[in-house]
Formats: structure tokens, sequence, C-alpha cells
């Protein structure tokens, strides 16, 4: 997948989480979880266009990283309100999907970058 393809991958997966949060119940608690799923998955595709302009190896691990960081927390979020009944599962099962396969690009780039810099390195791979 191309780098402009992952950038329209996470710009999409922002606006769908954008329209789930959108449809939430009008409670507190998942007033409180669509704010910050709206911010972590928003800030995944926002910081992988910071990633295409990395100025170092060593940058581009790190600002994956982020994307990795804010990926997993966007799933949790998602998971949270599913399990606290706000949404119902086979309503939000694709973009938990979607979400998953974002962050295992992420992570599988950040591990390949790693690898790429130090091929001993532990961090890249891990025992």
């Amino acid at each position: 997948m191309s780098p402009s393809e992952l950038k329209q991958r996470t710009k999409d997966f922002a606006k769908r989480v954008i329209k789930l949060i959108e449809a939430l119940p009008k409670n507190t608690a998942a007033g409180v979880m669509g704010k910050q799923l709206l911010r972590s998955a928003t800030s995944v595709g926002a910081n992988y266009r910071a990633v295409c302009r990395a100025k170092s190896r060593a940058d581009f691990i790190a600002k994956l990283c982020i994307v990795e960081e804010e990926g997993d927390e966007s799933i949790y979020w998602l998971e949270m309100l599913v399990e606290t009944n706000q949404i119902k599962l086979s309503l939000v099962a694709e973009l938990m999907k979607e979400g998953e396969e974002i962050l295992a690009i992420m992570v599988a780039s950040a591990k390949t970058a790693r690898m790429q810099t130090n091929p001993k390195s532990k961090i890249a791979n891990p025992k």
C-alpha cells in the first residue's frame, strides 16, 4: 500500500468515526468516550501525514509509534463503547476491524524500519 493510499485510508477511518460519534446516545458516558475516540481516531490520520514528512529514520519511527498508540487507543474506546452498551458491536465491528488493520500496518512498518536501522536490535526482534 502506498503512502498516499494509507493517508486516504486513515482519513476515511476518521470520517467513519465522526459519523459514529454523531450517532451515539446523548448521555454523559457516551459523550466522554466519544470525545476521546474522536481525538484518537482523527489523530491517526493527522500523525500518519507527519510520518510521511519525517526528517530521518529515527523521526519516522518515532512518529509511527505515535500513530500506533493513537490507533490502539481508538480501538480501546470502540471496545469501551460496546462493552458499556452505548452501541451494538454489530454496528462497529467493521470499523474496529479497520482500526486493527491500520494498527497492524503501523506496527509492521515500525518493526521493518527498526530492523533496517539495526538488524540486531532487541526492540525490532523481541525474543
